[in-house]
């Protein structure tokens, strides 16, 4: 298991410690709103008050919100407010809420709450403070409900939580993170936690307050299944004597406040085997007492980011209605995130960024007559002059997903440089985006990013996912002098029969000029991009690569070593390198991940950034481009070389 001491891992554990530890109770700081400026208040059934939630407004039959292009990546203005959706449960008509704040983006995060039995949802969310959490963080709720006999036993609310969380994952009226927080109270608490147990992919963090847990017989129903190699896309083979992920050893942080102290024993003793925790518990204020992930902890969803879980118990009773506990329920959840709801072995536990302790600047900016958004991340750590790496998320990632779903964040933060991370447009629907106007708005973006930072404009580096290579790839392609390196994963692009790209729609020439190029898939990715270089099925991973390759003047027999260099996790990376003929630097490189599908995960972005950060290059008045290599990555002064 090659995991070194990286201070990213370290710093990471102990950020979200010392975010738990330090807050007191009468005052838990609230993690920063996800846009800048100031907050707003939603929209509400006509006839109420701002401070009042009023009526929900029936989901059902209701038309699927129209594009608001006046909005840039946020939910249709008409979407915000307070909902109802009525479900067909064995005949018998279930309901669950919605609340969308104001300026919820496209894809926010989602926490879903089980309320109480009894309970007024309107009044609690209101009482609670969870309306005023969603409005300051720009986020949104989904509100399960009792049916009228209150709440069943786990097993038999099943079905409705299975429905009112099947439409909440997918449908046109709002769209999500992917990922989600769950929070029960009393009876609500084991029905939400029995659907955690069954789809733990998709949980990023939990809290139950004066829950009953459940039962052993139905934790043991699910804790030795396993996850085995079937994707969305193409299935993963594993080697001989491989080890399957079973379901509870899942990594999911897990806060009980105040169990019934016989019933909750399995429950807790189940989630603290999932995080595999170590047996004592230390004192942690609020929280109780905190069981934290061992270290040298072997668990899939932490091996990049290191033992960061844990599992706490507070005994004592609290008001459920109150706000502090609210707030301190959030600080806890919201310490993390995670990303790919799919494919287990490269699902991953993070710490989600918070956007104003980092000074994560939210911007926006007209491109070809509609608004756009985009967010900059300027570390404490960049130097003056520093390099800029520019992300293309993938089809429907925000800009707001991909900064946690990549953690591109705490590679600038570690290694100095400028983070643009781009914002699509609207796309399919009006809660989704996918890349439009891509040239025109990485030039105008290129000259913004030029003219009001401190930027080195030789070391301007692109990467990209799925959607977001294809853009990267086609301008390395149509415009190399517009970076000095490129590094993407899992969407490679060669030129078509008539020597051609199409960016937007528009055919643009290959240019036939070299870029240092690297990229990085999955051995369950996308059908047409599986498989090697080496194998007889021509697909679009050889175009892109012989189209490179010649252009480098090199042939796929030029490799640094047929087998590739194995590294990472479980070896879960195969490298193959070439180097420029004439300097022996290393030009065009490829990465297969033998345990991931198409969805990006977190562990990659390092090996992008290795490769990248060796590379400048300056761009003559008559557009020829020179290119450097400096092993040392520019520390050293002098060392740069010509290639």
């Amino acid at each position: 298991m090659n995991r070194e001491a990286d201070p990213v891992t370290f710093a990471a554990m102990t950020n979200i410690d010392r975010r738990q530890l330090l807050k007191g109770t009468a005052a838990v700081a609230m993690t920063a709103a996800i846009t800048t400026g100031a907050f707003t208040t939603p929209a509400y059934a006509a006839g109420h008050r701002p401070g009042d939630l009023g009526q929900a407004q029936p989901l059902d039959g209701r038309p699927f919100p129209a594009y608001d292009y006046t909005r840039a990546n946020k939910l249709p203005r008409e979407m915000t407010g307070y909902w109802t959706k009525s479900f067909d449960v064995a005949g018998t008509t279930r309901t669950a809420k919605v609340y969308i704040a104001a300026e919820t983006p496209i894809r926010s995060y989602y926490t879903v709450i089980a309320v109480p039995d009894g309970a007024d949802t309107a009044e609690f969310l209101q009482t609670s403070g969870w309306r005023d959490v969603a409005d300051q963080r720009d986020e949104g709720l989904f509100v399960l409900e009792p049916g009228l006999d209150g709440w069943g036993d786990a097993v038999a609310e099943g079905a409705y939580v299975q429905a009112a969380l099947t439409f909440f994952q997918s449908n046109n009226y709002f769209s999500i993170f992917g990922e989600h927080y769950l929070v029960g109270y009393g009876g609500g608490g084991p029905a939400v936690e029995a659907w955690a147990v069954a789809n733990p992919l998709l949980v990023i963090a939990q809290a139950y307050v004066d829950s009953a847990g459940l039962s052993a017989a139905y934790l043991d129903t699910y804790a030795s299944r396993e996850f085995d190699g079937h994707t969305q896309y193409s299935p993963v083979t594993f080697p001989p004597d491989f080890r399957l992920i079973r379901y509870d050893e899942v990594v999911v942080p897990t806060w009980y406040i105040h169990p019934d102290a016989t019933s909750a024993a399995a429950s807790i003793a189940y989630w603290k085997h999932a995080n595999d925790t170590l047996a004592t518990g230390i004192s942690e204020g609020f929280l109780g007492t905190g069981y934290h992930q061992r270290p040298g902890s072997d668990r899939w969803m932490t091996s990049h980011a290191g033992p960061i879980s844990k599992v706490a118990v507070q005994t004592h009773p609290v008001n459920r209605r109150s706000s502090v506990v609210t707030r301190q329920i959030v600080e806890f959840l919201t310490a993390y995130t995670r990303y790919e709801n799919f494919f287990a072995y490269s699902n991953s536990l993070y710490e989600r960024a918070d956007y104003k302790s980092l000074g994560i600047e939210v911007h926006t900016m007209q491109v070809a007559g509609f608004v756009r958004e985009y967010l900059v991340y300027v570390p404490r750590s960049a130097r003056r002059k520093a390099p800029v790496v520019f992300v293309w998320p993938g089809d429907s990632q925000t800009d707001k997903v991909f900064v946690d779903a990549t953690q591109w964040w705490k590679l600038a933060e570690r290694e100095g440089f400028i983070l643009v991370v781009i914002c699509e447009q609207y796309s399919r629907t009006s809660v989704v985006v996918s890349h439009h106007d891509s040239l025109v708005l990485f030039r105008q973006l290129r000259d913004t990013i030029t003219a009001q930072y401190d930027v080195d404009p030789t070391r301007f580096y692109s990467t990209g996912h799925s959607a977001g290579s294809q853009v990267t790839q086609n301008l390395a392609i149509a415009f190399p002098e517009y970076f000095a390196a490129v590094a993407t994963t899992s969407f490679p692009v060669a030129p078509n029969p008539a020597g051609t790209i199409s960016i937007d729609s528009v055919a643009y020439p290959a240019s036939g000029q070299k870029i240092p190029n690297y990229m990085i898939y999955g051995y369950g990715d996308i059908q047409q991009f599986v498989g090697t270089l080496w194998d007889d099925t021509q697909n679009a991973t050889d175009g892109w690569a012989q189209y490179h390759l010649g252009v480098d003047g090199l042939a796929l027999s030029d490799v640094d070593t047929a087998a590739g260099l194995r590294s990472g996790f479980h070896d879960r990376f195969q490298t193959w390198t070439w180097y420029d003929p004439g300097s022996h630097v290393p030009i065009f490189k490829v990465t297969k991940n033998a345990y991931r599908s198409h969805n990006t995960t977190c562990e990659e972005p390092p090996l992008l950034w290795d490769f990248l950060k060796h590379y400048s290059w300056e761009v003559a008045p008559n557009g020829t481009v020179t290119r450097y290599y400096s092993p040392s990555a520019f520390s050293r002064p002098g060392d740069r070389r010509r290639f």
